[in-house]
Formats: structure tokens, sequence, C-alpha cells
């Protein structure tokens, strides 16, 4: 597979280091010098500020769009239309609606469309997932989790910080992780409750997200992502009534990957506990890739792809309303 990156910065280099057997065939950025580093980490990319250019070339098999969120949707859309493979970064869009195109053009040309939720495939979660699936629970009741770093001087100045580029806040930034990673387990919501404030840093975007998501059944995923965590943090814990999960760290300043497992006896009192520890380096970003090569050679829908991204998408959004309708009535 010959691969286009567009949006070279730290996502696309990770994402370039990931291709497993594939080629980087083109590297992609308005700002050519970001493109110009990039390529220089391989013989074969060309260089490119011109993405619509890049997105059509007939030799570019799959498209991976590691840019700004109010890009990403304009790049979906044009190269699933010109029939690539597309790999969009989460969340793939601003808006749940954005990627109604995107969808109407992999339908017409069979494109396949992944959208980045990269956190599935930490080892961690991948072992989590395991575990869930065997039954090891039983029936799950509840979800929390918490996601979140402190920002760093002059973070109110970058894009994230700028709603018409970015779609929101920290919702829309970590807290998206957190919805996909809760409806992967207990599936869509049926009322979604929430407070989006801003409480340290000074920008038009939200540095906290509180949510209360209730599925149809009952189940509850309780999240908080946060740009004022003064010390990086991970945590996701998935409960039921058999057992609990929780996975703590994700590598780096994040502390080190860890998934423990608690198994209720029969007749209560302190869980058998078993614990699994990843200090290696992150394997996620090239077992999600090779993931989607092997949808592309089964020809299958990737999840999480794009109704994924536009559910999460879709609870954002009604959290964002809420706020805006609470800041009204002030």
């Amino acid at each position: 597979m010959r691969v286009a990156i567009v949006g070279c910065g730290r996502v696309g280099h990770l994402r370039a280091k990931s291709l497993g057997r594939s080629v980087l065939a083109a590297c992609c950025d308005t700002d050519r010098q970001r493109a110009e580093a990039l390529a220089a980490t391989t013989r074969t990319a060309e260089v490119s500020t011109d993405w619509p250019a890049i997105v059509t070339r007939p030799d570019i098999d799959i498209v991976v769009a590691a840019t700004p969120h109010d890009m990403l949707a304009a790049i979906g859309g044009q190269a699933a239309a010109a029939g690539k493979h597309v790999l969009l970064e989460k969340p793939g869009a601003r808006r749940a609606a954005e990627l109604d195109r995107v969808v109407s053009a992999s339908r017409r040309t069979g494109a396949l469309v992944r959208v980045g939720f990269n956190h599935r495939y930490h080892r961690a979660f991948r072992k989590a997932r395991e575990i869930f699936d065997s039954g090891g629970l039983g029936p799950l009741m509840f979800l929390r989790g918490r996601y979140g770093h402190g920002g760093r001087p002059g973070y109110e100045r970058e894009w994230r910080a700028q709603p018409e580029r970015s779609g929101g806040g920290e919702l829309i930034d970590q807290g998206i992780h957190l919805i996909d990673l809760a409806r992967w387990f207990l599936g869509d919501f049926a009322q979604v409750q929430g407070r989006a404030p801003t409480y340290f840093w000074n920008m038009g975007v939200e540095d906290n997200a509180f949510l209360l998501l209730e599925t149809a059944e009952g189940q509850v995923a309780f999240l908080h992502a946060s740009w004022t965590e003064w010390k990086n943090l991970f945590s996701f814990e998935i409960s039921g009534r058999d057992g609990k999960l929780q996975v703590d760290g994700l590598g780096g300043s994040y502390g080190t990957e860890r998934l423990t497992f608690y198994q209720m006896s029969p007749c209560m009192g302190p869980p058998a506990t078993t614990i699994w520890e990843y200090p290696m380096q992150d394997d996620s970003w090239e077992v999600e890739f090779a993931e989607f090569v092997e949808d592309i050679r089964q020809n299958r829908q990737p999840e999480p792809g794009l109704a994924d991204a536009q559910q999460a998408l879709r609870v954002i959004e009604d959290i964002y309303r809420e706020q805006t309708q609470r800041e009204n009535r002030k």
C-alpha cells in the first residue's frame, strides 16, 4: 500500500513510523518545512503543500489525515470520493454532520474509512476487551473514566483553543476518547447530561468536561476530561456484577500502562486480583494501522469507523448545547 500523510506534526510522525510494510509515498502540510522534515525520515516520500492534489493522485492507496479538526472532514471526503481508503484522526470532524459527505463518498466509491480512536489498541485495552468478551465481568453495571493534562505555557493561543478550528475544547480533544471507550463497552447512550466549564485557561473553549451518560438499559458512564490535571492522568474502570477491570496510565508522562482485574468471590470479601503491566514501548499505532490494512484486504467496514465518530460527536454536541442553554439563562 502507498500512503499519503496530510498533516505532518507529531501525530503525522507517529503514523509514518507505524506503516509496517506500507510505503510512505507523500507528505503534505501547509507548512512545507514540516512536510520536508517528515519526508526526510524516508527515501520514498514526495513533499507537497497541495492536499487536494495529493489525495487524488492515482498512485495513492491510503490517505492519513492528521490535521487540526477543521480540515479532517474535507480531506476525508475528497479522498474517499477519489476512491482512496482513509484513516481520519479523531475526532474525525468538528460536528457529526460534517462527516455526512465522507459517509456519502465512501458508499459511492467503496472507499473504507477508519477513525483513529487509537486508545482501543493499547495493550491494556486489548487485554481488557479479551476479558470482557469472554464474559469475565458478567453483566456490566457502570464505567468511570478520567483523562487529563495541564496544558503548557501559551496553550490558550494554540489551535485547540480556537473553536472555529477545533470545534471545542477538552471534551472534543481527550474527552472523545473516553466517550468512544465507553461506547465500545456499553453501546449507545439514550440519555446525555454534562457540564463543559472553563475554570483556568483564558480561552473560548472549555478546559474541563463532566459527563453522565446512560444506556437504555440503565448502565451509566461517569467521565471527566480535564486540561487542569496538573499531573497527567488516565484511569478507566469497567464494573460488572462478577468483576472489575481498571486501566491506569498510557505510558510516558501518564505513567506505566497497567491493567488490574478484580474477580469477585461468590462469598464476597476481597477479590482475587491479577495485574498486567506494560512498561514496553507502545505498539498501539502499529497494531491499529495493521488492522486497517486487514480491513482493506478483507473489504470489511472498519471499527471504529464513521458511525462511531458520529455517535461520539453527537454526545459532545448534546453537552455543548446544554452548556450554551445554561449560560444563556444566566
